[in-house]
């Protein structure tokens, strides 16, 4: 059976600190330099904070100077969905993680080569595991 709406949402605000479901389920954002993960460099794997599925490896971490978290790609292709954000008078591509739909943060092209891109998480929306 396919929960609904209102009893998926209570099961995130069950699960999820009240900062994560601000930034995941609301689409929120941390304050710059403010996450535990902008300034990490460890080797490993950042996953989903609602829903544990994995997004970015850390070796497409780099150091961007925004404050939050910045990723040249994805881990996969399938691994998050980018949508039209108009919010705050802006036009901007927002990431949310392809299998619960969750907002992880923006993506833009001003990053490193190959890729250009300069994928923008919310510490606050990761979870990250050590290889």
């Amino acid at each position: 059976m396919t929960k609904s709406k209102s009893d998926l949402e209570q099961h995130y605000k069950d699960i999820l600190t009240k900062d994560q479901y601000y930034v995941l389920r609301q689409k929120g954002t941390e304050r710059p330099f403010t996450g535990q993960y902008w300034n990490h460099f460890e080797s490993g794997t950042y996953y989903c904070g609602a829903c544990n599925s994995p997004l970015f490896d850390s070796k497409d971490k780099f150091e961007s100077r925004c404050g939050w978290p910045s990723f040249s790609k994805e881990l996969a292709k399938t691994s998050t969905l980018q949508q039209e954000d108009l919010s705050h008078g802006m036009k901007r591509l927002e990431v949310v993680c392809k299998k619960c739909k969750s907002h992880l943060g923006h993506v833009f092209d001003d990053g490193p080569k190959p890729t250009g891109l300069r994928y923008c998480i919310n510490s606050t929306a990761l979870k990250f595991r050590e290889n």
